[in-house]
């Protein structure tokens, strides 16, 4: 990769990572569920009127948003909002990368690589060990919540694997945008059953600036921005050589957690962080060696790798093999990230 682009791989990284804890800063001021549907609006308008509505069927488009978007985001907000660690949920929420796998298993009955299988058992691992940690000192309740997150997010990826919506340049973008007009509305009128119209009121009434600045990050440079250049890249490289730079994701989310709030994750949550980021680099960076040397298309022909980014999915191709990459958090994200990467046509040994 140029060394342009590569620093814009980085900053993506660094934009999700950090997504994390500007989430949790502005729960501080804003219920969890309302904080959700504020920021969906500021995702959707005014980008809905500017971007192409993708080709997908409105159930598909629903479906996606309810899974990828609502439901993500919802356990993810309310995990920090119970007290999970934003810089140690940087790194479980990485879980949805290997249950993607495992989800597509069954469900599409996609054949998981050697390399697939040894990560999602890692993966397994890591997370048992970070449940005995956190068991040792804290309720296990932020975690579970957690994880059902990441299970909302690996079911919006198969979804969108299954729907095959990246039909054109942008379409990625697109579905993020028209899938997440599904959130504000739930959003809401589960904030006003489970949080009450005064503390809505009370939110909306006195909004700090942190707030504001946490719903503006996490909308536009988070979510539009952040998968903006994402998927630029992946437009111009294999996705071998972009998909890699989703594993600074949990890295800068863990530095931005220990600056702002003196985060510092007990011995077996880290072990058992890094094992799950183990998990999660087999699982993945295994197929480079089936994507390298991959030719360059020929002028106005797309690269016969495409990719769908935190719920963004790609369009299946004859032969083709599913992974899932994590990146950010999504609203895009997330937060917002797990990538289904697709080889096509798959070349021997990438099963």
């Amino acid at each position: 990769m140029r060394r342009r682009d590569t620093a814009l791989a980085v900053l993506v990284a660094l934009l999700w990572g950090t997504n994390f804890v500007a989430i949790r800063t502005g729960l501080d001021s804003v219920p969890p569920l309302l904080f959700l549907a504020v920021r969906f609006v500021v995702v959707c308008v005014p980008a809905v009127f500017l971007v192409r509505r993708p080709a997908l069927p409105w159930r598909d488009l629903a479906l996606i948003g309810l899974f990828t978007s609502l439901g993500q985001f919802a356990l993810l907000y309310l995990s920090l909002h119970l007290g999970m660690p934003p810089g140690l949920s940087s790194l479980v929420l990485q879980a949805q990368v290997l249950l993607t796998v495992v989800i597509a298993a069954f469900w599409l009955r996609e054949r998981p690589s050697v390399g697939q299988r040894a990560g999602v058992a890692l993966g397994g691992a890591g997370l048992v060990t970070i449940a005995v940690g956190r068991g040792l000192s804290a309720p296990l309740l932020p975690l579970v919540v957690l994880v059902l997150a990441a299970v909302s997010w690996a079911v919006g990826n198969v979804l969108t694997r299954r729907a095959g919506t990246l039909t054109g340049r942008g379409a990625g973008l697109g579905v993020t945008v028209w899938s997440g007009l599904v959130v504000p509305v739930p959003a809401l009128a589960l904030s006003l059953v489970f949080e009450g119209p005064a503390a809505i009121g009370t939110a909306l009434g006195h909004l700090h600036w942190q707030a504001l600045a946490s719903t503006a990050y996490t909308a536009y440079l988070s979510s539009l921005v952040g998968y903006g250049i994402w998927n630029t890249l992946l437009g111009r490289y294999p996705v071998a050589k972009v998909t890699p730079f989703a594993m600074l994701v949990p890295v800068f989310g863990m530095g931005a957690a220990a600056v702002a709030f003196g985060e510092r994750p007990r011995g077996l949550e880290l072990a058992g962080g890094l094992v799950l980021l183990a998990g999660v680099a087999v699982a993945v960076l295994r197929l480079r060696s089936g994507t390298e040397g991959m030719p360059a298309p020929a002028m106005g022909q797309q690269r016969p790798v495409v990719t769908a980014v935190a719920g963004r999915p790609a369009a299946p191709a004859p032969d083709s093999t599913l992974v899932a990459v994590d990146v950010e958090p999504p609203a895009g994200p997330p937060g917002e990230a797990a990538d289904l990467v697709q080889l096509a046509p798959t070349t021997p040994g990438c099963r």
